[in-house]
């Protein structure tokens, strides 16, 4: 890699975050993950480091990675053993959507407990809808079977695709058309179509706030698995403000995680729904894109 992060460097910025949120971080877990993307890494591409609340039992440091369009970022998990080739549709996935999609960047997510997870396609100049989406041949269909409540929530155009092999999972992300103006009781309301007990009234106050919301869609299973909703990342994100008071270790990791751009943090927020769990994840960018800076930017001037 000729300039940017390499993969020691941002070990030892992994690690010191994990120290920070008092999250156990093995070396022989972590670098081979980042060396066998090392050489994709996008120079001044994003990277975000995130903790979920609710526990130790629960708790994992991860890292999301942005990645070059170029090479197959699936073939290099398989090379690295991280996964292994099934004949189940979700080894298909990235593949078939790259045929048929014109992906900007690629995404790498893993922890320092769970190691590899996640592949994601971002492809922003190729908005796609659900319709769209679901014609893919190796889509779970459950995604067609939710075209309409998406719709219904004004969930049309997206422009990310997450994969979870291990999981056999797969993520889509929404774009809202006006961020910050959901409604609560339309948050309700979605949260009660599938299947959501009675949840926090701060948590759907927070999710109020988003920009992006995010469906969890399985092969296997039936129904939407999770639901996500995310405000903007911004800095100085007040603690104080969030609908659930995080572990003093988490606080702790927020206000001290590393990063390597100019001014004050950037950090994120990210209400997430499942079954009768609502838990919150909060991240720090420790490298950010400049696309990503213009948009927090103007996300800072836009009037409240």
């Amino acid at each position: 890699m000729a300039r940017g992060v390499g993969a020691e460097e941002l070990y030892s910025a992994i690690e010191k975050s994990a120290r920070l949120a008092d999250t156990p971080c093995a070396r022989e877990k972590v670098l081979p993950v980042l060396r066998a993307y090392e050489d994709a890494f996008v120079a001044d591409g994003g990277i975000v480091f995130s903790v979920q609340t609710g526990g130790q039992e629960s708790r994992d440091l991860e890292y999301t990675i942005q990645l070059s369009a170029s090479g197959d970022p699936y073939e290099r998990a398989l090379s690295g053993g991280f996964v292994t080739r099934t004949d189940h549709p979700v080894d298909a996935l990235l593949t078939d959507l790259r045929d048929r999609v014109s992906i900007d960047l690629f995404a790498v997510d893993g922890g320092v407990v769970g190691g590899f997870k996640k592949l994601y396609a971002v492809f922003p100049r190729d908005l796609r809808n659900v319709s769209s989406l679901a014609e893919i041949p190796s889509m779970p269909r459950s995604l067609a079977e939710h075209s309409e409540y998406f719709s219904r929530y004004g969930l049309e155009k997206s422009a990310v695709i997450g994969v979870d092999y291990r999981r056999r999972t797969m993520n889509v992300y929404f774009q809202l058309p006006v961020p910050g103006a959901l409604e609560a009781r339309s948050v309700r309301s979605m949260l009660d179509e599938i299947g959501i007990p009675e949840p926090d009234e701060r948590m759907v106050e927070y999710a109020c706030r988003s920009y992006r919301v995010y469906a969890t869609l399985s092969w296997d299973l039936p129904g939407i698995q999770r639901i996500s909703f995310a405000p903007a990342p911004r800095r100085g994100l007040d603690l104080s403000g969030l609908p659930t008071r995080p572990e003093p270790e988490i606080e702790r990791f927020m206000n001290e995680a590393p990063y390597t751009y100019e001014g004050d943090p950037i950090r994120t927020s990210v209400v997430k729904w499942s079954g009768d769990s609502e838990r919150l994840d909060l991240g720090s960018y420790y490298q950010m894109s400049p696309l990503q800076l213009k948009a927090v930017m103007a996300s800072e001037q836009a009037p409240a």
